[in-house]
């Protein structure tokens, strides 16, 4: 009866596991030798205006063929600390490693954490603003991206006007956060990806697939990702929004990917696929060389 228990335990241990089967960082996502590397740096943004009050981290990725006389593409990254890590998505090795190959253009990578408001007295904790930033269904995130932290950057880095070169990227709330930026700012960013996006109602965002198809086409390219496992809780379900919106961005012709794999709502699918995303994001700008469609599953 003991050996039954534990083959049992195993086999429903392998079965929860199996959500996430075989999500793991693929080559792309690794060190390669002869690959020159960017230079990943840190700073703090306490100056907003759109958030009064607010500080946040931030990290700014340029790669090393970067040369200010020639303008760079910008890719923003949600959740931004979580970006950066090696272990969850290892962008700045990724961008390395595309940009060595021209598999992707020369871009800049932001990556932003949501803000918190500092507590007044010492041992309370302060307000952390993500949800209203991330969830709200309004341009204020777009502004507060391009008019202050891009603004800043340009200040030091030639980055270009070009629409085509400008890229926006989030997981869960960052997610429909960065598609709500392109949605508000289509002039600004044309590419947005969506990792696990939340487009439920927690700030209004299950209301998007009807917006999509009752709204004259914006000039997006967009990649959505999700789980067959992923949330199903008291503000919707995950996987169902991103197939509506899905099914809405192609009923309206846009250039549209969807990948619907077998994970929960974590990293670990939009990681293991993100070069393969980059890829597609990117494939008919003019410094790409020789670009192959992929099956991303």
């Amino acid at each position: 009866m003991l050996i039954k228990n534990v083959l049992l335990v195993l086999f429903l241990f392998s079965f929860i596991q199996a959500e996430d089967q075989d999500y793991t960082l693929g080559p792309d996502s690794k060190r390669q030798e002869g690959v020159p590397q960017g230079q990943v740096t840190t700073f703090v943004w306490n100056k907003s205006k759109v958030y009064s009050g607010t500080e946040r981290n931030c990290w700014l990725y340029v790669p090393a063929q970067y040369q200010a006389k020639t303008p760079a593409s910008i890719m923003v990254f949600n959740d931004g600390g979580g970006y950066v890590k090696d272990d969850r998505g290892a962008v700045a090795i990724v961008f390395d490693n595309l940009i060595h190959r021209k598999q992707m253009p020369i871009t800049i990578g932001l990556f932003v954490n949501p803000g918190e408001i500092p507590a007044v007295k010492n041992g309370q904790a302060g307000l952390k603003t993500r949800s209203l930033e991330y969830d709200t269904l309004s341009g204020d995130y777009a502004q507060f991206l391009i008019e202050e932290l891009i603004a800043e950057l340009k200040k030091n880095y030639n980055i270009t006007d070009d629409r085509e070169g400008h890229a926006i990227c989030g997981i869960s709330s960052g997610g429909i956060a960065a598609f709500t930026a392109a949605w508000e700012r289509p002039e600004y960013f044309s590419k947005v990806v969506s990792h696990i996006g939340s487009f439920t109602n927690i700030r209004g965002g299950n209301e998007y697939p009807s917006l999509i198809r009752k709204t004259e086409k914006k000039h997006l390219r967009v990649f959505l990702q999700d789980g067959e496992n992923d949330l199903d809780n008291l503000h919707g379900n995950w996987p169902l929004s991103n197939m509506q919106m899905a099914s809405a961005l192609n009923f309206m012709k846009y250039d549209v990917k969807f990948v619907l794999g077998t994970g929960k709502h974590s990293m670990r699918h939009g990681a293991a696929i993100l070069p393969a995303t980059l890829r597609w994001l990117w494939r008919d700008d003019p410094s790409v060389e020789n670009y192959v469609e992929e099956d991303i599953k």
